[in-house]
């Protein structure tokens, strides 16, 4: 399995994402530029992710020029093959933002940044990045402004209908309830998969856990369970 790494003006977890899987999971990892089209290197057996930061500043809304760049036009069609595609916050903004996954992801409930360590637990067997990790609670940190997820009723009947809820907010053990929610997100989600369970997005940044010298590999689990179920 190969990953690819995109990298947009303002990003700035790429190279920590290229850290993670490179020299922590002894992934093969190739850097992608915007500006690229060329995904060719890629099978669908891959994945791309696109990493967190500020994709060109955060103008008129997180995400919402990013997708227009050549190399997420590529990513798109890399998607719609089957190719597995994760985004990590900006990440998840720019996928919902290219229509790749529902909703939208608004401003923290608080109107401030938050910068810190939070819990979060999957309860869904039934996509890659999360199969080996359910049911256990993670630390992952989170570093957003605009993170709250939202989506109307219906929509989120459907994500849990059909099994796209790939983690919610919980407290260190385990209890997903609403004071373990730092951003107000509708029902706790922290991320969520499309209906073809190859697209991924989630807010906490897994890249940010994923190494003991960071005192915490949760974050490494995720990834790992994504390779394992390949």
């Amino acid at each position: 399995m190969k990953f690819g790494v995109v990298t947009f003006p303002g990003s700035n977890c790429d190279q920590d994402m290229l850290d993670a899987l490179q020299y922590d999971l002894n992934q093969e990892v190739i850097s992608l530029w915007h500006k690229d089209k060329d995904l060719s290197m890629f099978s669908t057996e891959d994945c791309i992710l696109l990493p967190g930061g500020f994709s060109y500043g955060d103008y008129l809304r997180c995400g919402a020029i990013a997708k227009f760049s050549p190399m997420m036009q590529s990513v798109v069609e890399f998607a719609n093959k089957g190719g597995r595609v994760i985004g990590v916050c900006n990440g998840f903004q720019i996928l919902c933002e290219a229509g790749l996954l529902p909703g939208a992801l608004l401003k923290n409930q608080n109107q401030q940044f938050i910068c810190k360590n939070i819990f979060m637990k999957s309860e869904n067997l039934h996509t890659s990045i999360t199969k080996d990790v359910a049911g256990r609670p993670l630390m992952i940190p989170i570093a957003h402004g605009e993170g709250r997820y939202y989506a109307d009723e219906a929509t989120l009947d459907g994500l849990f209908k059909h099994n796209q809820v790939i983690f919610r907010y919980c407290d260190e053990f385990g209890n997903i309830i609403e004071e373990a929610n730092p951003n107000g997100a509708v029902r706790n989600i922290a991320g969520i998969s499309n209906k073809e369970k190859n697209v991924f997005g989630m807010m906490p940044h897994p890249e940010r856990a994923s190494n003991e010298l960071l005192g915490n590999r949760d974050g490494q689990l995720i990834f790992q369970s994504l390779i394992n179920n390949n």
